[in-house]
Order: structure tokens, then sequence, then C-alpha cells
């Protein structure tokens, strides 16, 4: 069940994109790869977290 909304997943598909290629250009720090975490949220289209608080940005029923 999809509960991110558009904006909030191109938001989170980029600030993914952005933390990963933390580990191949700039300080090269490992940290990069939490950018894992919204990428796939993003491209999934559901968070757990906006699940155990009851949170919806996603306009669909």
């Amino acid at each position: 069940m999809n509960n991110v909304g558009t904006p909030d997943r191109i938001a989170r598909i980029l600030l993914g994109i952005a933390l990963i290629a933390i580990v191949f250009v700039g300080p090269q720090t490992p940290w990069g790869w939490i950018g894992v975490v919204p990428l796939l949220t993003g491209l999934l289209g559901t968070c757990p977290l906006y699940t155990l608080l009851g949170v919806r940005t996603c306009k669909n029923a």
C-alpha cells in the first residue's frame, strides 16, 4: 500500500541519489550508503516509518 505522495517520492529519490553519490565523489564516506533507504522508499512508494506513525502523503485511497 502506497503512503508516499509524488512530491515526497521525488524528494526521496533525489536525496537518495545525492547521498549515494557521496560514496563515490566528495568526502567519499561510507555514510553515503544510508541513501539507499530514501531511494528505496521513494521507488517503492511506501515508508515503514510513515506506516507506524499513521502518516500519508499520498492522495490515493
